[in-house]
Order: C-alpha cells, then structure tokens, then sequence
C-alpha cells in the first residue's frame, strides 16, 4: 500500500498567530476576532509552545458571570472564569503535532482531543506553523488528473503489474473497471486507493463481481 505523500508540513499555516504569557484577556479575544481563528498558541523564550489558549479557555468568564459552579467537574472551567492572563487561561501542556506528521495522524489528535488546531512543533518545541480543520481538508482540492496520475503509478503499477484495468475519477470518486483473476486483491486495491491523499470514495465494478462500493 503506497504510504501518504503528504504531511502536516505541506498544508499547515507557516505563519502563525501567537501570544505570550502575559497577554491579556482583551488582547486576546481581539487577536483572535481580527485574524479569524479559534484557538492561539502561548509561547516563552524563543518560542518553545508552552500552552494553548482557545475559545473554550475563554468562554467560563461569561459562563459564570452570574453564578457558581454546582458540579465537580465545572471547578477548572470556573477556576478560568477570573484569569486576566494567557498564562491563567491556557490549556497546558499544549496538544502540538510535528511537521512530518501524516495528515491522518493529524486528524486522529484533533478527534481525539476534541481541538479544532493544532499548534506544529519541532523537536525541541519551538513553534514552525498551525495547522486547522480546514488545511486538513485541503488535499480534497487535488484535480482528478493527479489523483489519477498516482493510482496508476503507486497503485495499480504495484498491486496488480500487467492487468489491464480501467478506472476513473470523477469529483474524488474513484471507479475502478475491468477483469481481476484474483478476488483476495479486491480489499486490498480498495484500501490502497483510499489510501490515496484526495480520493474521497472508491467504487468497484469488476467483471463477475457486479457493481458494489468498496
């Protein structure tokens, strides 16, 4: 199966927005309203990322504005409600990703993590970009010629040598036509396509084995 030509350093954000740990709440909310983004990265030294302050880490200040927590749970959101800091607001240590990271690896921490962006880190810290929901949905862009181009040279060049096979793609479907001996490559040419950075959907239609979506 062809491994991802793309990683986390090919879409993310170069330039990212960022704060240290004494901004302010304001300062805050109005860096993040004038560059439209939902979270910022705290920095300290020379830019080693030591916290993250997001929308979420901003929103206990109204939510108990006007009364106290009742649940065990809702203490630290409440402990929030009176940072004036980044340093008090911040989520630490902060959920990073490094730059060689594929972009599935990136999507899985966001899942799991529940986080929205995600700062790029090197390998000591530092901090090299910002990477969202959004670049991550950028390799969907890819014209359907290029993502034909790398099924024929990655994929059916290496899975089935010397088959005649047709396929096309068509808004990142792929669908994929003609005679295969051996059926047990079925899965395996549906996982490898899907592999593929941009395919969105692979349909086979291989002779005997009648119209289905893999």
């Amino acid at each position: 199966m062809p491994a991802s030509r793309y990683t986390v350093s090919d879409v993310m954000t170069h330039t990212a927005v960022a704060i240290g740990r004494e901004a302010s709440y304001k300062e805050i909310v109005e860096l993040m309203h004038e560059w439209k983004v939902s979270a910022v990265p705290v920095l300290e030294g020379e830019g080693r990322v030591v916290g993250v302050v997001s929308e979420a880490d901003l929103l206990p200040k109204e939510e108990f504005r006007r009364e106290e927590p009742h649940l065990p749970d809702q203490l630290e959101e409440a402990s929030k409600a009176v940072g004036v800091l980044a340093e008090d607001l911040m989520s630490s240590p902060a959920v990073t990703v490094h730059p060689d990271a594929t972009i599935a690896e990136a999507a899985r921490i966001m899942a799991r993590k529940h986080v929205k962006r995600l700062p790029v880190v090197n390998g000591v810290g530092m901090l090299e970009g910002v990477v969202s929901r959004s670049d991550l949905l950028k390799v969907f862009l890819r014209p359907d010629e290029e993502l034909e181009e790398e099924i024929r040279q990655a994929v059916l060049t290496e899975l089935v040598p010397g088959v005649s096979m047709d396929f096309s793609v068509q808004d990142g479907v792929v669908t994929l036509q003609g005679p295969l001996q051996d059926r047990a490559l079925i899965p395996l040419l549906a996982r490898a396509i899907r592999a593929v950075e941009g395919v969105v959907d692979v349909r086979m239609e291989l002779d005997g084995a009648g119209s289905a979506t893999a």
